[in-house]
């Protein structure tokens, strides 16, 4: 089952949880891709509605594999097969997790301070966008129950048939719309996954607010498969109508390309007629190898791959080419930016581990855009370092009120300005005529 966009999923999911209605519930929605869905179940069930706030802990080399997840009211819930697969240690974890708490409270007094609902004696209808791990969802019923409810149900469009026995360990009920037995990440049963900002999620869950915000228009993708050598990597493929140049979106994990971050800024880069390819540069099973991550020659010989198949596609074959590289993917973009082969025509780096490309950064060929934000001190002091060794056209823009994940969506808003006026000049002003 795919679903259009959130909203479209909480309108289904409503219709799912008929039986709750006059059954005293609350829907308690997980921040912030679940807001959206959990307003339609709301309206559905006639139900008031609340946050519950949960961050996931993701690994310090792979933010987007999440190893647990923590909850207000100091719920703690760890993936143990995670964190012994990718070695992560009781330090990392401690730092990950000292980050991760900040934003919660943030979150906290941002959200939570509108209007608590009182659980006590009453059914809590936790409801997010979807469930990959399981290990957000469990801290959620967690601090439900804690919190006196009577009885907790989980909702969500989309569930792995595999995680609804561990979601059961913490709730009384599991509704999903669809359990797929091949689930990859959530992103990939939406066509509109885009960034959901603070100001919606205020909006939705101030009492005054009339109708929902407005929706932007959707992109739709097509899922494929670029073959590197032995083995296939998986991406998703946009192509806008006419569109007037290609990027490639270049992260290290295969479940990267899923995120809410990527997605909207590649669906903003689709408004403007820019057909673009997220690529995961590893397999699922090499994103918990630490070595794997780091490893910027293999990742740049795989995304040299990527960039000639996107040169050679016959719907796109004239047109010029750039990445858009994030975190590991970054110094993977500028080591393929440094390799003729890949045609690379513009590079924009975000949060990039810019000394683990230092080998390269003399010889990187294609005009070059670094961000960071201005609360990664580390990124910035590497960058201040290493940037003058570029001998390509570059700029270095650090964003300011923004962390070195961009989940403001403010900075988001500010990246995605960025890449469009960067692709814009360089990638127009180097296209090739059509065959």
């Amino acid at each position: 089952m795919r679903f259009t966009d959130r909203s479209q999923a909480g309108r289904l999911l409503g219709g799912r949880l008929d039986h709750l209605r006059d059954q005293n519930a609350v829907v308690l929605a997980v921040p912030r891709g679940g807001v959206p869905v959990a307003v339609e179940v709301a309206i559905a069930l006639e139900a008031p509605l609340d946050v519950v706030v949960v961050r996931k802990l993701g690994l310090p080399f792979q933010p987007d594999v999440a190893a647990g997840a923590i909850a207000e009211g100091g719920v703690r819930v760890l993936d143990q097969r995670v964190s012994r697969l990718s070695g992560l240690t009781r330090s990392e974890l401690a730092a990950v997790e000292h980050d991760q708490r900040r934003e919660l409270l943030r979150r906290l007094r941002r959200f939570r301070r509108l209007r608590p609902a009182p659980l006590k004696g009453r059914v809590a209808v936790i409801v997010d966008d979807g469930v990959a791990t399981g290990a957000s969802a469990r801290a959620a019923c967690r601090v439900a129950r804690a919190h006196g409810a009577a009885r907790v149900v989980l909702a969500t469009p989309v569930c792995p048939a595999d995680v609804v026995g561990l979601l059961l360990q913490d709730a009384d009920e599991v509704v999903a719309l669809t359990t797929p037995p091949d689930f990859d990440a959530v992103g990939r049963h939406y066509d509109d996954f885009r960034q959901v900002g603070d100001a919606e999620i205020v909006h939705a869950l101030t009492p005054a607010a009339e109708g929902p915000p407005p929706r932007r228009r959707v992109t739709r993708q097509r899922s494929i498969e670029i073959p590197v050598g032995r083995i296939r990597l998986q991406a998703d493929l946009a192509v806008p109508q006419h569109p007037v140049s290609v990027v490639v979106f270049a992260q290290a994990g295969s479940s990267a390309r899923h995120s809410s971050r990527v997605r909207y800024l590649a669906a903003e880069l689709n408004r403007a007629g820019v057909a673009t390819v997220l690529a995961g540069l590893l397999t699922q099973e090499e994103e918990l190898d630490r070595a794997a991550v780091t490893d910027v020659t293999l990742l740049g010989h795989r995304l040299t791959a990527v960039t000639r198949w996107a040169r050679s596609e016959p719907g796109h074959r004239s047109l010029p080419v750039g990445c858009f590289g994030t975190g590991f993917g970054a110094a993977a973009a500028l080591r393929a930016g440094a390799d003729p082969r890949g045609g690379l025509a513009a590079v924009l780096g975000l949060s990039g581990h810019l000394d683990l490309a230092e080998p390269w950064l003399g010889r990187v060929r294609p005009p070059t855009l670094l961000v960071v934000g201005s609360g990664d001190a580390a990124g910035i002091a590497v960058h201040e370092r290493l940037v003058p060794r570029l001998r390509c056209e570059h700029r270095f823009v650090v964003v300011h009120r923004a962390n070195g994940r961009f989940d403001e969506p403010e900075a988001l808003d500010t990246v995605s300005r960025l890449a469009h006026d960067w692709f814009t000049a360089h990638l127009t002003s180097s296209a090739r005529p059509s065959a």
